[in-house]
């Protein structure tokens, strides 16, 4: 049982260098652990602190992005909507314009047929007056060809004449 319960000296002498220990830790290791230890603590405050700061920034940074999207969005459906605009005046403008255009090219047309239809109908009644002549003239040199034929013509003429 002497192993299981020390005795008195040995307490005092491991009492004593246990205090002569720590006498020595604290002035030789105390100081430089208890620094390190702080140096370290103070180190993971300031890097929790930069990433909170991180974090915050982030959130910003989204937040903004968000915003920027959200603004582009609106602008990009003001663009297409003015596109859709312009293209539907563009279009608008246009068939008027070939509608314009069209129209006047049918009464150029229409003016064209007419003059043409005035012009032919000129050139055929010109060219039924030539022939009429042309057979009228036959037909009298055939006729008159004798003097009594010719008197009788010019009597029946001036007898029209005077009923006309």
């Amino acid at each position: 049982m002497d192993l299981i319960t020390p005795s008195v000296g040995l307490i005092f002498w491991t009492a004593i260098v246990f205090i002569i220990l720590l006498v020595i830790l604290r002035s030789v290791a105390w100081k430089p652990i208890l620094s390190a230890v702080t140096e370290r603590e103070k180190s993971i405050e300031d890097a929790l602190n930069a990433a909170k700061k991180a974090e915050e920034k982030l959130v910003a940074l989204n937040a903004e992005n968000e915003r920027l999207i959200k603004e582009a969005k609106i602008e990009r459906d003001a663009i297409l909507k003015e596109a859709r605009e312009m293209k539907d005046k563009i279009v608008n403008e246009a068939k008027s314009t070939a509608q314009v255009e069209a129209d006047r090219l049918i009464e150029s047309a229409k003016t064209a047929i007419s003059n043409e239809k005035a012009a032919a109908m000129a050139d055929i009644k010109n060219q039924v007056g030539q022939l009429s002549i042309e057979i009228a003239e036959k037909i009298l040199t055939k006729e008159l060809a004798d003097k009594p034929a010719q008197e009788s013509l010019v009597n029946q003429v001036i007898d029209q004449v005077k009923f006309n």
